[in-house]
């Protein structure tokens, strides 16, 4: 008996090409994009979080995207709305008798919706955030390694994020996870790997092309709207480091060269949780992010074509 996939994943580190094959993919199986991305959900915030709009254009066709621009900058979006939000679009795709494409590089969003993970919304607790609003960095770090591994770094990367990791630990030790009714998802998932130099490389060359097109005026224009330096450093890396530059913390070339180093790190950190994965079980198709287009949506094809009987591609 043949396995039907009724869902196609493409995934991979920063800087590889993820939005633009999947798009192209799309064109050829009558498809719709599901974004997998923690931060281009975020209005307003287009350059730093690589939006690329024009990947979605496919020989002169808007290919549909879903879960970009839900959210306004300076909410905090997490991975429980995630969930509830792919169900929706991934409910509406199928009802216009389209394909579902996922594409982002947010391992756990990934794996929260193509595992069916139960998750809450937790609730802010006022009184347990009391007894936390006194405590460093470095002992809220401390607290919430008693609760689990710190495989994501992100959950530390401030007090604000470190409590509300904790909070949620501690709702989650003394509830029991709701039960849902996830449809059985069964995906195709490809990886598109790059070579660590080669990663480096495009890393370098996209800063340095966003920071042409204004990603230093995107931070400079949500400051002069209201938010806070806290609440955009909050958002982690380009936002991060050129608030820090902005309000006087950085020269621009050391700015440059501490979040080019991020970027690297985060690729890596992506990297090692998609291995994670695997190693779990996960099986993902790893594609050469060198070979040409073409190249790349043909071993897509292939593997869609002997399982899946009833992908109709043009």
């Amino acid at each position: 008996m043949n396995t039907i996939y009724n869902i196609l994943t493409i995934l991979g580190p920063t800087a590889t090409g993820k939005t633009r094959l999947a798009a192209q993919l799309c064109y050829k199986i009558n498809g719709e994009i599901i974004s997998a991305d923690s931060r281009q959900v975020y209005k307003e915030m287009d350059i730093g979080t690589g939006k690329d709009i024009s990947d979605y254009v496919v020989n002169k066709i808007n290919i549909p995207y879903h879960l970009i621009d839900i959210a306004d900058v300076g909410y905090q979006y997490n991975v429980f709305e995630f969930q509830r939000d792919f169900l929706k679009a991934f409910k509406l795709i199928n009802q216009s008798n389209k394909f579902p494409v996922l594409c982002g590089g947010t391992g756990l969003y990934i794996d929260a919706v193509l595992k069916g993970y139960r998750l809450i919304d937790v609730p802010i607790n006022p009184e347990f955030r009391k007894n936390l609003e006194n405590k460093s960095l470095a002992e809220l770090t401390l607290i919430l390694k008693n609760y689990k591994s710190l495989h994501n770094k992100t959950d530390v990367d401030t007090v604000k994020r470190a409590v509300r990791a904790i909070e949620i630990e501690e709702y989650y030790k003394h509830s029991q996870l709701i039960n849902k009714n996830y449809p059985k998802l069964n995906s195709l998932i490809i990886g598109i790997s790059c070579e660590r130099e080669l990663r480096r490389q495009r890393i370098t060359e996209r800063l340095n092309k966003r920071i042409s097109e204004g990603l230093i005026k995107e931070v400079e224009n949500l400051l002069n709207k209201g938010l806070t330096p806290e609440q955009l450093i909050y958002y982690g890396l380009e936002y991060k480091f050129i608030t820090e530059y902005l309000t006087g913390k950085y020269s621009f070339d050391d700015f440059f060269a501490k979040l080019e180093t991020a970027i690297y790190r985060f690729a890596k950190r992506q990297m090692t949780y998609f291995r994670g994965m695997e190693r779990k079980g996960t099986i993902i198709n790893w594609i050469d992010c060198t070979l040409p287009d073409d190249e790349k949506i043909e071993i897509v094809l292939d593997k869609f074509r002997t399982p899946n009987l009833s992908l109709k591609i043009t």
